[in-house]
């Protein structure tokens, strides 16, 4: 009777309700500060924009603190546990996803970087002409230069980019509010991939 919006409920009705009987109803079941993880849900799932893997992941994670809260209560004849394997799931095919493009684009940047190492070595070994054509060409060199050095420096930066990411997935997998063992395993996987990428990167820039 005193329900802020009455059924049946969409999920954006859901999230209303939360906000406007948190303090009253909610914050006594479930911690109060899981409020922010309303708000996040959202403020995200109805805002007028495209969704990126980053925050996919964080909904989808946000998600889970919400179910495993609620669960503690009671597992409402069964629902809660299902809708908390299902969010997993996605989480995991998720990361895998990620795991793979970035996986995919640090090969791509490891193999263009050792294309450029090779270059510069084929043009030491290569003989200084001297001819006149060469002589007229010479201003032209220092730009060249510094085309190749912008092209090595955005490579670097790619790979950069990529070890952000792959650190990014660990501090995830070691969240403390959703730890668990195959999260450990999984951390220790990435943590695997990550040090095999920099090894990889290393001999690159040493050829």
């Amino acid at each position: 009777q005193i329900l802020y919006l009455k059924p049946p409920w969409t999920l954006a009705n859901l999230l209303k309700c939360y906000k406007k009987h948190w303090m009253a109803v909610f914050g006594y079941v479930v911690p109060r500060s899981l409020l922010s993880t309303i708000e996040c849900l959202s403020e995200h799932l109805y805002a007028d924009k495209p969704f990126d893997s980053s925050t996919v992941c964080i909904l989808l994670q946000e998600s889970k603190k919400l179910l495993h809260a609620f669960s503690c209560r009671s597992d409402y004849n069964g629902v809660l546990p299902q809708a908390y394997a299902e969010v997993t799931k996605l989480c995991d095919t998720l990361g895998e996803v990620r795991a793979a493009l970035v996986e995919q684009d640090l090969s791509e940047d490891i193999m263009v970087l050792s294309e450029n190492a090779a270059c510069e070595k084929m043009e030491a070994t290569m003989p200084s002409l001297q001819s006149t054509e060469e002589k007229e060409l010479h201003p032209s060199f220092p730009v060249a230069q510094e085309n190749k050095h912008q092209e090595i420096w955005s490579v670097l930066e790619g790979v950069w980019n990529t070890m952000n990411l792959y650190s990014i997935e660990l501090f995830q997998k070691l969240d403390p509010s959703a730890v668990s063992k195959a999260s450990f395993e999984e951390a220790f996987l990435g943590l695997q991939k990550l040090l095999a990428a920099v090894k990889d990167i290393h001999e690159g820039i040493g050829r």
